[in-house]
């Protein structure tokens, strides 16, 4: 059965590209060994109620399986994606992690919480930390 993922990314154009390119990968019958139900958020909430758009998020998070950060160039900026590693951690959920690339700034709060991490973004890395 596969994976239920959900990808934490900061959400401007590289962060939704590589996203999507995640998704692409999983629903393409020329990579099976790629198999993984897409449970991050994706499309935009229809509110501008932060409370109600973390309850929103943190379902999505409870019900996954793997929580696979996306570290893009400003992500470490990005307050959302503290935010969803911090209840990721507290669910006890197995953390993946991969930038983009490697000149990236990580999150501080992926230190020292034993995510795994994909050496680079490419099909094999992140093969190798989901499975």
């Amino acid at each position: 059965m596969a994976n239920k993922i959900f990808v934490s990314y900061k959400d401007d154009y590289e962060g939704r590209i590589y996203k999507n390119l995640l998704v692409a990968w999983s629903e393409n019958k020329n990579f099976p060994e790629i198999s993984f139900y897409d449970n991050s958020v994706g499309t935009s909430i229809n509110s501008t109620n932060a409370y109600y758009i973390k309850q929103v998020i943190l379902e999505k998070i409870k019900k996954s399986d793997v929580f696979l950060c996306l570290i893009g160039e400003h992500t470490y900026k990005s307050e959302w994606v503290a935010w969803e590693i911090e209840k990721a951690k507290e669910l006890n959920k197995k953390i993946l992690a991969v930038k983009i690339e490697k000149h990236y700034f990580t999150p501080t709060n992926l230190f020292g919480i034993g995510a795994k991490w994909a050496l680079d973004f490419s099909k094999a890395s992140i093969l190798d930390v989901i499975n």
